[in-house]
């Protein structure tokens, strides 16, 4: 195991972190299962922020069965969990490398081992290249493919390049909604400013990202993504006429529409013959209850989520992973319940967190309100609407499905794995700087 892993491991986890109950002797993240703690019991601090191992371990068996059946490779997006831990995992699942956003990022991965790295954005000005250039002289077997977008990018890269005292490889960015080249012009000035920069940058292929030309509109969106692939492919072509025989890379794909990716690239990828698809879905290894469970139905609804070329339903083969854990604190009026958990805990950008079961004593509680729901979030306070005569009392414990993964994660230090009886088996650090 890399280092850097190893001594994760043994990071002491005390009670300066969530979750850890107050007063409990400081446990490695290697020995929190010997613990015992259970959320819905109430033996932890709460809130708390946890992942089903079971789901998980499922989410990722069905995303690479769905890459292999449609030949594509995953780079999955770290800047969702940002864990070094949960990399590593699905790098020994058969990642081909991972995605990161930015240098921070990059620099955790690197020090953590993972040797295969995509910048999925612009890396900013010439000193921005140039921190970039210093990151990557530390890590000489490193490789990182970096993406650009226009030729001040490039030349950003040019002067990783030198810093680095190697060639950068670069990913031509296609794009709308978001960053990224808006038309063949914009790709060949891309390209012509790479060739004026000669051995200091290494082209490797195309990248997009389909989400950001998505909208509520299914058949919009569809017509959208065509549009978009369409102009990347053209843009490979251009790509592959400088570069006849090197092996390429198309990448594309986030967690709602990598069908829409695979179908529309299969075609000329195979013609091609030297290039890999990646796909760089992120947030579907953990799934949700609101954003992501919606994506998944409106996937369902097209039959675009084929392995072995049958269709099968994503929005059940794929499970939510994540739950936040809140305690009652107060009954002030009927009708409402006070939860000790609020927007620093929490996503809410897509949806509210969404109650799922209670607890009383670590028991299910009988007569659960199945109508309640989260109406407002403070910074530490819950408001959830429950029926007047609700039994919920302070001191229950209730389970809350999540919306938008990569918002909830990056509140935490750590997050905890849970076995099947809903114990703790495993402890996640998280650096999102």
């Amino acid at each position: 195991m890399n280092p850097f892993l190893e001594t994760l491991l043994d990071t002491p986890l005390d009670d300066t972190y969530r979750g850890i109950p107050p007063g409990e002797p400081a446990v490695p993240l290697r020995g929190v299962a010997a613990r015992g703690w259970q959320p819905r019991s109430g033996n932890m601090a709460l809130p708390v922020l946890t992942l089903d191992e079971a789901a998980f371990a499922h989410n990722v068996e069905q995303i690479f069965q769905y890459a292999r059946s449609h030949g594509a490779a995953l780079a999955p997006h770290a800047k969702t969990p940002m864990s070094p831990q949960i990399v590593q995992r699905l790098l020994d699942a058969g990642a081909w490398g991972a995605t990161v956003a930015n240098l921070q990022q990059a620099a955790v991965l690197l020090r953590a081992g993972v040797s295969r790295l995509m910048l999925g954005n612009e890396i900013g000005g010439a000193a921005s290249g140039a921190r970039l250039g210093k990151l990557l002289a530390g890590y000489p077997h490193a490789r990182l493919l970096a993406f650009a977008d226009s030729a001040d990018t490039v030349r950003s890269l040019a002067a990783a390049a030198a810093e680095a005292g190697r060639p950068v490889e670069v990913l031509v960015e296609v794009g709308g909604g978001r960053a990224g080249a808006r038309d063949d012009a914009a790709v060949a000035a891309i390209l012509a400013a790479i060739r004026e920069q000669g051995a200091k940058l290494a082209l490797a292929g195309v990248a997009t990202y389909e989400g950001a030309v998505a909208s509520s509109d299914a058949a919009l969106t569809a017509s959208n993504i065509a549009a978009l692939m369409e102009r990347a492919a053209r843009a490979f072509k251009e790509v592959r006429a400088l570069a006849p025989h090197a092996p390429l890379v198309f990448t594309a794909g986030g967690s709602a529409f990598f069908d829409h990716v695979t179908q529309a690239a299969k075609g000329w990828l195979s013609e091609d013959g030297n290039a890999q698809l990646v796909l760089r879905s992120g947030a579907i290894f953990f799934h949700d209850h609101g954003t992501y469970q919606r994506a998944l139905q409106a996937m369902d609804a097209r039959a675009g989520f084929l392995v072995d070329g049958q269709a099968r339903n994503a929005a059940t083969d794929f499970r939510p992973a994540l739950r936040l854990w809140g305690e009652v604190l107060s009954r002030p009026e009927p009708g409402l319940a006070i939860c000790g958990f609020g927007m620093r805990d929490v996503s809410y950008d897509q949806d509210l967190p969404a109650p799922l079961a209670a607890f009383r004593g670590g028991a299910a509680l009988p007569g659960w309100d199945t109508q309640a729901r989260v109406t407002r979030l403070n910074d530490q306070h819950a408001f959830l609407a429950i029926a007047p005569d609700s039994e919920l009392a302070p001191g229950d414990v209730i389970e809350f499905g999540i919306s938008h993964p990569c918002t909830c994660l990056d509140r935490w230090r750590v997050f905890f794995g849970l076995d099947a009886d809903g114990r703790v088996q495993s402890a996640y650090r998280t650096f999102f700087g």
